[in-house]
């Protein structure tokens, strides 16, 4: 077994609590209040802002052009594929995407991102891929078990976002190549640096699921302030 299968074995429960959140049983179905759509845009746009420093500081620990322009070719992704499930969304909602960008981050969307910067500020190249990896990971096999199981039409409201992520598109997914960049790290590096690496990877995976759940729930701050 490989270290990442290791890794998707140890968090297979949450895998299929993602699976089963009525957020994501909201797109299979078609139906989702455009609140909640809204909530998720504005916080996963915050997200993924941070997400794409995140490659930045990967690729600062890199030693070879092969990994800069693994991390590099990745931020470009996020600027100009990744805002089209975004806008189906908005299309659902009913908003612009435009008008939902500049939310202050929700607390769930906050711890998120706090940890993957803690792990790729204080940790090695394999923890920094260790807690990217479970974005990518979920939203691929949502999207594969959505295609196989919905398998929805242009008819359905969330037919674009269901795709987008479905879909190989004629490349080697993402996470293929994030697993064998973590796996070939994983051979030379110590029991300890591995144990830090499934740390960090279980943390992300049980922060996805709350990132659905702030979304269903529209989390904000228990206190609401007015700034003068």
């Amino acid at each position: 077994m490989t270290f990442s299968q290791e890794l998707r074995k140890e968090a297979d429960p949450i895998f299929e609590a993602i699976f089963n959140h009525p957020f994501v049983q909201g797109i299979a179905k078609g139906h989702l209040e455009s609140a909640q759509l809204v909530h998720y845009v504005k916080q996963d746009f915050e997200y993924l802002n941070t997400f794409m420093k995140v490659y930045g500081l990967a690729i600062s620990k890199c030693d070879t052009r092969e990994d800069i322009n693994l991390f590099n070719s990745q931020i470009g992704f996020i600027l100009n594929s990744e805002i089209h499930p975004h806008q189906n969304f908005c299309e659902v909602a009913g908003v612009t995407y435009e008008e939902l960008q500049g939310e202050e981050l929700a607390p769930t969307a906050n711890h998120y991102i706090d940890h993957m910067l803690t792990a790729a500020h204080q940790g090695t190249l394999g923890e920094t891929i260790a807690a990217l990896l479970p974005c990518p990971w979920t939203y691929w096999e949502i999207g594969k078990k959505l295609v196989r199981e919905v398998q929805p039409d242009a008819s359905h409201p969330f037919n674009e976002w269901i795709r987008f992520y479905g879909e190989d598109r004629g490349r080697k997914p993402l996470t293929e190549v994030f697993c064998e960049r973590l796996d070939k790290w994983a051979e030379t590096a110590p029991q300890f640096e591995k144990d830090l690496m499934m740390k960090h990877f279980i943390k992300s995976c049980q922060l996805e699921y709350a990132f659905w759940d702030m979304a269903f729930n529209i989390e904000k701050w228990p206190v609401d302030l007015v700034m003068a």
